[in-house]
């Protein structure tokens, strides 16, 4: 490996310290391995962190592009950003809300915060957020509900101790690979186990020692039955409920009678007290997607966090641990000023915006009054007028966004700026395309999903016609709003972010570049250049937690059905998740079979259930009339295992290809999250208090087709995607 450089895998939020060599000539990486000097990872890598660090798949932007005449046309940066420049002045001189800002867990610290500067004190619009509301809101409202303050309290050293192992919702085994190694290690010594609770026997449930499998879309019901049965048995840790919380005989009034919530959950009431049981010792409760991705997502983050409560798993080796996907989700969550001011500080709070005003030498009556209704929100905002330009950075709202069909009419209604690395479904839809560098090309830093702080650095030149996402914004921002961005350069922004957070809870002004080159990575808070920030809450015993009372709060949250249930036209449940190589919405990760149709994973008794009912029909349905042959016999055609078939929700229809799983529960269909065509059929549905989608659960049809329109409807959905 030609001149190592040490920098951060941006792959997934475990935060990997990786060694990347240098080409000897043009551009591209030459060698990527782990960084034993790494604090996070200690020389452990994943292929797929490697592999696509050094030869991400997808088609790469080399020239910024402006649509002229109905199409996208290569141009220059010069006529790129005085397009953008003039149509957003426009916009802004009618309503600062009707210029929408989309950012994105892929960029590094520094661009983040300087994009959420420039969206909130610049443009002052609350029609501003990134992608990760899309996977991590419901996580981050129940961290503020109970402790005050967002991010988990564990960190990877309580791994090692914790006896029992709760993964919630998550994969971490295709997700995290070099986490689940840690995990799976702690779980297999001693007395420890691994327990997982998914409808679907993923690939860590396998490795687990039982798998629970709730009905999709009723972990609330399961997580509250578990925590009654704990009250029932007089298991609740009331020494620490005493000391350290409020609220909870207002949550003992709410609870359901647990063998009544078990059976919505699907579950028998001894499947309930066998995780009871589990929580008598040292639990970690990790928990991802499965959870956060509900319209009750913030309730049952909050349920998970009520079990560790309750129990009294808090402290070194237990706790809540929210498993954070993107890789710089969290720096998104600190630094950008989506949800909460750069520190964490309350976005409600008069006295830190004159704060953030004060620092960004901006009137305080341009800061936005809320935080804005999130990326669905954002989208349906085109939809009724309220927003005229939407300018996304590093993400991919024509594909991930849910009911994408909806969703990409109206970016093709608005004025679309697209930043980023490569050719998208929504680089398609753009007036104006920039092309930015990807991580590898990029200076700055990342926060991974334990608070670690690390460097991210170029092992790469630009190419001639790319630019960093930094550069980009601080130069639309110097030309919108002159004067905004006294400083330009990585380290000069991250220092003042990292300013900025003094005294907060996520303070982070005692870490600066210097620090970071001799330390590696450093963890939050870390008020002065010698501190780094461990448990949260506790210290020698004691709790303090960042609520008014100093304790934690218990939620009250219960179960109130799906948001689309199944019936006689829709009789299955979809559901999605990772594929082991898929990144994102996929477009690093795909090979060169992008344009085949989706895979569906169906158990294959409900393939024999389905047919069965087509078989005993007798005759055509009004909707077989017309195809080929099936009208003459009388006969409708069956599904079958890898071949063609069409999967409908009341959103859409797309082509699929069937594989029979048993791991997939009888009634489910599972889709992968990395395929455009997926969210073709999700639900927009939103949690009513994190703004995050309902992706996990919606009801579907699948039914056989024919050839030919397999192939219509394969070349109506083209799957295409990116990071």
């Amino acid at each position: 490996m030609n001149d190592p450089v040490p920098t951060t895998c941006m792959r997934c939020a475990v935060g990997c310290g990786h060694l990347t060599g240098r080409v000897d000539s043009g551009y591209g990486i030459d060698g990527v391995r782990g960084d034993v000097a790494h604090p996070t990872n200690r020389g452990l890598a994943c292929s797929r962190g490697i592999g696509e660090t050094q030869n991400p798949d997808g088609e790469w932007l080399t020239r910024p592009y402006v649509r002229q005449e109905g199409e996208l046309r290569r141009t220059t940066w010069d006529v790129a950003l005085s397009r953008i420049v003039d149509e957003f002045s426009d916009v802004l001189d009618r309503n600062r809300d009707g210029l929408a800002v989309l950012g994105s867990g892929q960029q590094t610290n520094e661009a983040a915060y300087a994009l959420g500067k420039l969206a909130r004190g610049g443009f002052g619009t609350r029609h501003y957020d990134a992608n990760t509301t899309l996977w991590m809101a419901s996580a981050v409202t129940a961290y503020n509900d109970a402790f005050g303050s967002d991010a988990p309290p564990p960190t990877y050293d309580d791994i090692e101790d914790a006896t029992t192992h709760v993964v919630w919702g998550a994969n971490p085994a295709v997700a995290h690979p070099v986490l689940f190694r840690w995990i799976v290690e702690s779980a297999t010594d001693g007395e420890s186990r691994l327990i997982v609770v998914d409808p679907v026997e993923t690939k860590t449930a396998k490795a687990g020692d039982r798998h629970v499998a709730p009905d999709p879309g009723t972990d609330l019901a399961l997580a509250r039955a578990v925590l009654a049965r704990v009250v029932e048995r007089g298991e609740v840790d009331e020494a620490f409920v005493e000391e350290a919380t409020t609220g909870f005989e207002a949550l003992r009034e709410s609870l359901p009678d647990p063998e009544s919530a078990a059976a919505t959950a699907g579950v028998s009431l001894a499947t309930v007290d066998a995780l009871a049981d589990a929580l008598r010792d040292p639990t970690l409760a990790y928990w991802g997607m499965g959870v956060n991705q509900s319209a009750q997502g913030t309730d049952t983050a909050g349920a998970l966090i009520d079990l560790c409560l309750a129990t009294g798993n808090m402290g070194p080796g237990s706790g809540p641990f929210s498993l954070t996907g993107q890789a710089n989700s969290m720096g998104t969550r600190v630094c950008s000023s989506k949800g909460s001011w750069p520190g964490m500080r309350s976005f409600e709070d008069p006295a830190e915006r004159r704060t953030i005003a004060e620092a960004w030498d901006v009137p305080v009556e341009r800061l936005p009054d809320d935080s804005g209704p999130g990326p669905v929100g954002i989208t349906e905002a085109i939809g009724d007028g309220s927003v005229e330009a939407l300018w996304a950075v590093a993400t991919n709202p024509a594909a991930g966004l849910p009911d994408a069909s909806a969703a990409r009419e109206r970016l093709r209604e608005t004025f679309l700026v697209v930043q980023d690395a490569f050719h998208t479904d929504t680089t398609e839809l753009a007036d104006v395309v920039l092309p930015a560098a990807t991580w590898g090309e990029s200076d700055g830093t990342a926060m991974n999903m334990e608070r670690r702080i690390s460097r991210v650095r170029p092992a790469s030149d630009l190419a001639p016609a790319v630019r960093t996402d930094l550069d980009i914004i601080t130069s639309i921002g110097e030309a919108l709003v002159p004067g905004l961005f006294p400083a330009t350069e990585p380290e000069a922004v991250f220092d003042e972010f990292a300013a900025l957070t003094a005294g907060t809870d996520a303070d982070c002004s005692g870490v600066s570049y210097d620090r970071l080159q001799e330390e590696r990575a450093v963890r939050w808070p870390a008020p002065s250049a010698k501190s780094a920030g461990g448990y949260r809450y506790h210290d020698d015993g004691d709790w303090s937690f960042r609520t008014p009372s100093g304790r934690a709060r218990f939620s009250t949250g219960t179960h109130a059905g799906v948001p689309e249930p199944t019936d006689e036209s829709y009789p299955l449940t979809l559901t999605t998740g990772r594929e082991s190589d898929g990144y994102n919405t996929g477009i690093r990760s795909r090979d060169g079979d992008a344009e085949s149709a989706v895979v569906a994973r169906v158990n294959p008794d409900t393939v024999e259930r389905l047919n069965g009912g087509a078989e005993s029909a007798g005759e055509a349905s009004p909707a077989d009339e017309g195809e080929a042959g099936e009208a003459e016999t009388g006969e409708k055609a069956a599904i079958a295992a890898d071949e063609t078939a069409r999967l409908t929700s009341r959103r859409g229809s797309i082509s699929v290809r069937v594989t029979s799983d048993t791991a997939v529960p009888a009634g489910t269909v599972w889709l992968p999250i990395h395929r455009g065509a997926t969210n073709e059929l999700t639900l927009p549905v939103t949690d009513p208090r994190s703004d995050e989608p309902n992706y996990k659960q919606c009801a579907v049809a699948l039914e056989p087709t024919t050839d030919g329109v397999a192939a219509e409807e394969q070349a109506r959905t083209k799957p295409t995607a990116d990071d």
